[in-house]
């Protein structure tokens, strides 16, 4: 199994800090929020390869960072050689980029490089490996469903299968929403080129290719447990330094 973690962002609203620097770089207790990330990708036996996918203005800030990372796994950096948010790939822009860069044919795991959560990885990809040709997303369930319009908002069926998926509602029906982490099986990494040959703008959010996906392959759920913070802002990331465990 392959991973990739999506670091190629310029995080606009977290500006002037930022600015100059990549935000899965700043710390969340005392080490960068990617490094927590890592932390639960060594103890996943089946990891071969971690990539990490950044773009020009940041990748020698990263190898800096990549230099001084004691890990077990071997990392490999990418950049997907854009230099501002205006002519950014966006998320599934980036995972194409990585996928036929690389010459990925693995399973894929994808993860968002602002992703903070205390939920298992493991039991994810048990989860996951139970329907190994079908795609998986991890969800989390707010505590206010009205919090949830920043988000994806899923609903499950009683057999784990995404039922039903809506961008950023005004109002949603539920309170579980999708983080950015995603299984793709190596049956589906063709389905990433497909979607992004089927649209005309920019493909940035992973919601779109998901709601895209779930039309043409069952796509199935798992709940997290524990605390997440998606690190938007800086009301997020203030509030993942303060209570992120």
């Amino acid at each position: 199994m392959k991973v990739l973690i999506l670091a190629a962002g310029y995080a606009t609203r977290l500006y002037p800090l930022t600015r100059e620097y990549p935000k899965p770089l700043l710390e969340v207790k005392s080490k960068p929020i990617i490094n927590h990330i890592i932390g639960k990708l060594e103890k996943i036996p089946a990891v071969d390869e971690i990539y990490v996918v950044t773009n020009s203005k940041f990748i020698r800030v990263f190898r800096g960072w990549a230099r001084s990372l004691k890990s077990s796994k071997k990392i490999t950096l990418v950049d997907d050689l854009t230099k501002s948010n205006q002519d950014r790939l966006g998320a599934i822009g980036d995972i194409d980029f990585v996928i036929a860069r690389k010459r990925i044919k693995d399973d894929l795991l994808v993860i968002g490089g602002d992703n903070l959560f205390s939920g298992s990885l493991n039991k994810f990809l048990s989860y996951s490996g139970k329907r190994p040709s079908k795609a998986s997303i991890g969800l989390y369930r707010l505590k206010r469903r009205e919090d949830a319009r920043r988000y994806g908002v899923v609903e499950l069926d009683a057999s784990g299968k995404v039922a039903g998926f809506e961008e950023k509602p005004d109002k949603p029906k539920s309170s579980l929403v999708a983080m950015c982490l995603y299984f793709i099986p190596a049956c589906l990494l063709k389905m990433v080129r497909e979607y992004i040959s089927s649209k005309k703008g920019k493909t940035d959010t992973t919601g779109g290719y998901i709601a895209w996906l779930g039309r043409r392959s069952d796509i199935y759920g798992h709940i997290f447990k524990g605390s997440w913070f998606d690190i938007g802002d800086h009301k997020y990331l203030n509030a993942a330094k303060k209570k992120f465990v």
